[in-house]
């Protein structure tokens, strides 16, 4: 006797529905607070986390330093990813961050760009000759990617010298800013600006030694606020995943 396949109906699908349905019902909207340099790949991370997850990553970009003071006057973050482990550090510190959260998401990398051809050697040596322009870089007391200039510069002897010709951005988008639209013909950025694609966008650049600056280790943190969000822990778990990692890398970062 011939078994006759009984039609589908909606109700087979019905739990895996309700299920997808709930998990979605309880998706929130996280504040996070991202380092400037970091902007470009986390855009990409917060779409797929939201296609992921449901949960929404609202994002504010800005200095590291600025962050810190706006986290100690009750800024309502629940994330922070800096562009330093120390801010990260002392935030756990004064009760402001969950301890045992912090960890490295990305180690940054200094460059020295041109948004002009044939300005920028790939040794540095513009640094020693007559500037053609004004030398851009962050504020060293906010940005970390600025104070790792100031290391390069003072490894080089050239502080004093070059001194005259700096022009210092708030954070180190507003640095790109500067070198991008021409207001200073060269800059210390983060390679992870002039990256596209993972290859060195137009312009010309030196990539600085790691050995010239202290390494920019940049961690990420729960703060006090999002302790007890499951969108904010989760974000921090995605950031650890292969497909946050492999954005990461493609964007000019060390892992």
């Amino acid at each position: 006797m011939k078994t006759i396949p009984r039609p589908l109906t909606c109700w087979g699908f019905l739990p895996v529905f309700l299920a997808v349905c709930s998990a979605w019902a309880h998706a929130e909207t996280v504040q996070v607070a991202v380092a400037s340099n970091f902007s470009a790949p986390m855009q990409k991370i917060a779409k797929a986390f939201e296609q992921e997850t449901g949960h929404t990553a609202a994002l504010s970009f800005g200095a590291t330093g600025k962050f810190y003071a706006q986290i100690r006057n009750g800024a309502p973050f629940a994330v922070l990813l800096a562009a330093d482990d120390e801010t990260p550090a002392r935030l756990i510190h004064e009760n402001l961050a969950v301890p045992g959260s912090a960890f490295t998401y990305a180690m940054g990398q200094l460059v020295l760009w041109s948004a002009q051809s044939g300005v920028v050697d790939d040794q540095g040596e513009v640094l020693d000759k007559p500037l053609p322009g004004k030398l851009a870089l962050a504020d060293p007391k906010l940005a970390p990617y600025g104070a790792a200039a100031m290391q390069v510069l003072r490894h080089r002897g050239l502080s004093e010298k070059l001194r005259p010709h700096l022009v210092v951005g708030e954070n180190i988008g507003q640095t790109f800013q500067f070198v991008k639209t021409g207001n200073a013909t060269l800059g210390f950025v983060a390679l992870s600006q002039v990256m596209v694609d993972g290859k060195p966008s137009a312009g010309s650049a030196w990539r600085v030694p790691s050995q010239l600056y202290e390494p920019i280790r940049q961690d990420a943190v729960l703060l006090k606020a999002g302790e007890h969000s499951p969108a904010a822990r989760a974000l921090l778990q995605y950031l650890r995943g292969d497909a946050a990692r492999q954005v990461i890398r493609t964007h000019g970062y060390r892992l």
